[in-house]
């Protein structure tokens, strides 16, 4: 089980989800042992960016990054489909503050990254294995405890009549296949009056129901309806393992959580980090099987 890389770099243009305005994405591969890290190609001179729990400054309706001064927002998709194919390492270059926001959902970089390919590279995975059960609470709470995988279960607490009762918990356990089938393409989703008091104050201005699922007092607005019943706790759930990538490496660990959002899933990613007590960096070579399924992606090459 060795890093991984894309084979070559990629670029799309997209719209950004509060400035309403285009932004260029670039992904380029990276060598070994340099993790996921961001880079504003609209700043001359601009210092690479993290992807670090403790470079997370703003946690409003998304996960935003802030490093001298600079900032990079809305990395939780795009870090959900970094996860979900085991990318390693990877530069990601953005034109603008924040990230484009695609469809709403982790598959459009999903269906860019595995454009570009990827290359198996001369280093054995880095994973951050749970060793005993941390929780963090206010009126909602997240955990990560021990687990021989990587399994994440949510529920969440909408009393809408658009928001069934009976598809309000979710239940993933992780693997490539999986995350591809059954999470990437949930969309994020919002209420209405919310997009409006949004608007007035010069944000959303890039939201519509071509990226967003839209909740008036009663109804879902968008034609085409849901994409799965539980879309919107499926949705959450992606939005837990972009963030909880900000840990730096694959988790081996069961993820429970409660009405959590981007603050306390970074709340909980700093708990674990705060006390070497609370987990163990592993490997596996050929001798011992990952518990993690990542699928064996086409076209394979090792490179130092």
């Amino acid at each position: 089980m060795n890093q991984r890389t894309i084979k070559t770099a990629i670029a799309v243009t997209g719209i950004g989800l509060h400035s309403g305005q285009p932004v260029d994405l670039e992904f380029h591969p990276q060598p070994i042992d340099t993790g996921i890290v961001f880079e504003r190609s609209d700043i001359e001179g601009s210092q690479p960016i993290p992807a670090s729990a403790f470079l997370v400054q703003d946690t409003m309706m998304s996960s935003n990054l802030v490093f001298g001064g600079t900032r990079v927002g809305t990395v939780e998709h795009l870090l959900s489909a970094i996860a979900g194919l085991g990318v390693d390492n990877l530069l990601i270059r953005v034109s603008a503050s924040e990230i484009p926001i695609m469809d709403g959902s982790a598959a459009p970089f999903v269906a860019l990254l595995l454009d570009a390919g990827f290359c198996e590279q001369d280093a054995l995975k880095k994973f951050i294995k749970i060793v005993r059960p941390v929780r963090v609470k206010v009126d909602k709470w997240a955990e990560l405890r021990p687990y021989e995988g990587f399994e994440l279960n949510f529920e969440i607490d909408f009393d809408h009549p658009a928001i069934d009762k009976d598809f309000q918990h979710a239940q993933l356990q992780f693997s490539t296949q999986n995350f591809i089938e059954q999470l990437s393409s949930a969309r994020t989703f919002g209420f209405l009056r919310d997009i409006e008091a949004l608007r007035q104050n010069n944000l959303a201005l890039g939201g519509s129901m071509d990226n967003a699922i839209v909740i008036d007092e009663v109804n879902i607005l968008n034609e085409e309806g849901l994409r799965f019943n539980d879309e919107f706790v499926r949705h959450k759930i992606l939005d837990a393992l972009g963030d909880l990538y900000l840990i730096g490496y694959p988790i081996l660990g069961r993820f429970n959580a409660y009405k959590s959002g981007h603050a306390l899933n970074n709340l909980l990613v700093r708990e674990i980090l705060s006390d070497h007590n609370n987990f163990e960096i592993v490997t596996f070579d050929d001798n011992v099987t990952c518990p993690i399924q990542y699928l064996p992606l086409e076209g394979l090459t090792v490179e130092g």
